[in-house]
């Protein structure tokens, strides 16, 4: 299969519908009408004009109008977008080498509790009894990467 490179300068081309003005704006710019529509079909008095609902129109019109202008080559909706990206992103990045999460603990010490009656009961009597040590060991030993490892069960589900 043969592949080429784009040039960035294709790749970061604004699309153009009508003259200047890109899809976003040409949205931007459809808002006021369809809200105005909105407006005059359904509030109070209905399919009558009030002067309230101009205001309204008025006011959704003007902001609209507002965030289709371009300043510097983006409109200024994409300019709000990135200031609130900004704004709303975290301020602190918080990293504890110390967390416990998806970490298997090597303990240096035997613990007071006797896991080896623990573990004597949930195992069978030809299993011999495992230390801590051990237990680490096998631990590793199954999380490392370099060893497969299969379980054969009997007929009744036995190992």
């Amino acid at each position: 299969m043969r592949t080429t490179i784009i040039p960035a300068q294709i790749t970061t081309v604004e699309d153009k519908i009508a003259g200047s003005l890109n899809f976003v704006q040409i949205l931007l710019f459809m808002i006021p009408v369809l809200w105005g529509t909105l407006v005059y079909a359904v509030f109070s008095p209905v399919m009558k004009l009030a002067p309230y609902k101009i205001s309204l129109v008025l006011v959704v019109t003007a902001i609209s109008l507002l965030l289709a202008l371009r300043i510097k080559e983006k409109i200024v909706a994409e300019w709000i977008g990135i200031l609130l990206r900004y704004k709303l992103r975290p301020k602190f990045y918080i990293f504890n080498k110390n967390d416990l999460s998806e970490r298997s603990i090597d303990l240096p010490f035997e613990p007071e509790v006797n896991h080896k009656k623990i573990l004597a009961k949930s195992t069978k009597k030809n299993l011999k009894e495992l230390s801590i040590k051990e237990l680490i060991k096998f631990e590793q030993a199954m999380n490392s990467k370099n060893l497969a490892v299969s379980f054969r069960y009997g007929r009744k589900g036995s190992l």
